[in-house]
């Protein structure tokens, strides 16, 4: 089965369906998990936009990295009540290719990811992380409903 288990997890409620199915996979493979948490990276603006300092960016993209690790300590704490061990890493920008990055570096077997339900129209539009995510893996993706 498999060994290295990366878990997407965001603030959306699909997050603890996400969450119980990787216990419920977890449970017969015993497999390493890492949750992680794709937060927005806040960037000097392009010219001709609204003018914001250095020391804003900064507070904005800590309380986003707050808020992440907040989420990530919430969904670890249900793992490690189900006998669980798993890392808990946040990671700032684009969340598909962030996830699809770290699921290659670090050798990840599985990603299991939450959809938010989008098709035809709203998903060319929008576009869909979980989408992008299994079209793109080197590994196997869940997409949990």
């Amino acid at each position: 089965m498999y060994k290295n288990i990366l878990v997407a997890i965001d603030e959306s409620e699909m997050s603890q369906s996400v969450l119980n199915t990787t216990l419920r996979i977890a449970e017969s493979c015993f497999p390493t998990v890492t949750l992680l948490f794709v937060g927005r990276e806040f960037l000097p603006l392009t010219p001709g936009e609204v003018y914001v300092t250095k020391t804003y960016l900064e507070e904005l993209n800590s309380k986003e990295q707050e808020r992440g690790m907040w989420m990530l300590g919430k969904y670890n704490t249900q793992l490690k009540s189900n006998g669980i061990t798993a890392e808990e890493v946040f990671l700032q920008g684009d969340p598909a290719k962030q996830i699809l990055q770290y699921a290659k570096d670090k050798n990840q077997e599985m990603i299991i990811i939450g959809s938010r339900g989008l098709s035809g129209i709203k998903e060319m539009l929008l576009g869909s992380v979980s989408h992008k995510v299994s079209q793109l893996a080197n590994c196997p993706v869940l997409i949990v409903h």
